[in-house]
Order: structure tokens, then C-alpha cells, then sequence
């Protein structure tokens, strides 16, 4: 292609454009020609029923038309991204209840510290109430001269005081 004439390449070009322009006059002329217009409005009119006639057809016999399929195809695959969420966050579950049961001791070993605690904590109670058993504590000596049992002893009345109004009055 390359030892090709240069003027071979314009005479093509050439040719390519007077084609294309023959083809838009011929397409412009058949758009504007109303015996064309009307045909083509027909035939989609016609297309219109046909495809009304195959819906109603299909109906009647219980089959799903095209855009049934459609709206089946979309919804199928709703839900199949739907179980895939659903099934992510089983395994996200499956995975923590599986930690989980690895950091968790057994019930029987759990038990068994628990028992050995109440068994410490039993043994210093009862250290704790031998020890008060032992001996009794003292008794503070301000409480050693309280009598509870007797009767308190009267209190001394103070000595009347003179009035003010009285010294007034001698004035």
C-alpha cells in the first residue's frame, strides 16, 4: 500500500464521498416522500399489534412473555446478591462463634476454679471467726464507768439570777 499513487488515494476518497453523498440524498428523498412515511408508519403500527397479539397469545396459554423473563432475570439476581450477604455474615458468625470456643475454658475446668475459690475463701472465714472467738475484746475505759442499770443523778439547779427590772425598780 505504501507504493501506492497518492492520486489513487484521492480518487478514492472521492469516490467514497460522492457515494455517501448519493446515499443521504436517495435517504432524505425516501424520508420526504409521504407514500414511504405512511408505508413505515404502518409497518410499526402492524409490529405494535403483533407483539400485543403474542402477549395476549401467551397469556392465554400461561406463558411468560420477554420482558416476564426480564423482570424474573432481575429480580433472580436480587436475591442471589441478597443470599450472598446473607451467607457472608453467617461465615463472619461461624468464624467469632469458633474463637470464641477456643478462648473459653470447659464448664468442668471453669467449675472447678470456682470451687477452689470458695474452698480458699471458706478456710480464711473460719480463720477470721477463730480468731474473734478467741478472746473477747476490751472494754474502752471511758465505757467502764458508765452504770447502765442506775438511775442518773438529779442535776444541781443554778442560783436564780436577779432580774434587770428589779435593780430599775430601787432607782
Amino acid at each position: 500500500m505504501a507504493d501506492e499513487d497518492p492520486r489513487a488515494d484521492s480518487i478514492r476518497g472521492r469516490i467514497a464521498k460522492q457515494g455517501e453523498d448519493a446515499l443521504g440524498k436517495l435517504a432524505q428523498e425516501l424520508l420526504e416522500n409521504p407514500l414511504v412515511t405512511g408505508a413505515l408508519t404502518r409497518a410499526f403500527e402492524a409490529r405494535e399489534r403483533a407483539v400485543s397479539a403474542q402477549e395476549t397469545a401467551m397469556s392465554a396459554l400461561n406463558l411468560p412473555s420477554a420482558a416476564d423473563l426480564e423482570r424474573l432475570t432481575r429480580r433472580l439476581r436480587s436475591v442471589s446478591q441478597r443470599l450472598e450477604g446473607i451467607e457472608d455474615g453467617v461465615d463472619r458468625l461461624d468464624r467469632r462463634v469458633e474463637e470464641t470456643a477456643r478462648n473459653v475454658q470447659p464448664p468442668d475446668d471453669r467449675l472447678a476454679a470456682i470451687e477452689a475459690q470458695l474452698t480458699k475463701l471458706a478456710a480464711e472465714i473460719g480463720q477470721i471467726a477463730s480468731s474473734l472467738d478467741a478472746a473477747p475484746a476490751p472494754v474502752p475505759r471511758e465505757q467502764e464507768r458508765l452504770a447502765v442499770d442506775e438511775a442518773p443523778k438529779p442535776k444541781a439547779k443554778p442560783a436564780p439570777r436577779r432580774r434587770a427590772s428589779t435593780a430599775k425598780k430601787k432607782s
